[in-house]
């Protein structure tokens, strides 16, 4: 049987999950419904934060098998985002230039560019790596 891609580490995702109350690691795997809600109730009240200690396996092989692989690397774009999100050092990674600038000049687009990709990385980066290769 084939092994799927090894897009998201579950090693990266217990480190945002130490960030869970904001729902970091949810987003990360592609769950950005699930990482609203978690960032407007703290992890719905830590409980649901302290469950999803356990489910990050389980999160990090189906988000796997739903994100292609490629030459941009999953876990550096999210690190890049959470870390370093509104000065646009992930675009810039992934090749958009303009936009990496655009969110450096305007700490990005004042959060809203910030959050935007909050959702929609995985899917980014998903585009990218099957247009590349």
């Amino acid at each position: 049987m084939l092994e799927p891609d090894k897009t998201h580490s579950p090693i990266l995702g217990y480190l945002l999950w130490i960030f869970g109350f904001t729902g970091a690691h949810r987003f990360y795997y592609g769950r950005p419904v699930s990482g609203t809600i978690y960032f407007f109730t703290l992890g719905v009240l830590g409980i649901g934060w302290l469950i999803d200690l356990f489910l990050i396996p389980g999160m990090a092989r189906e988000a796997d098998l739903r994100f292609r692989e490629g030459g941009i690397d999953y876990n550096v774009a999210w690190l890049l985002l959470t870390f370093l999100g509104i000065f646009g050092v992930h675009r810039m990674y992934m090749g958009k230039w303009l936009t990496g600038i655009v969110y450096l000049l305007t700490g990005g687009l004042l959060g809203c560019g910030y959050i935007y990709d909050f959702w929609t990385l995985n899917n980014q980066v998903t585009i990218l790596n099957a247009t590349a290769g």
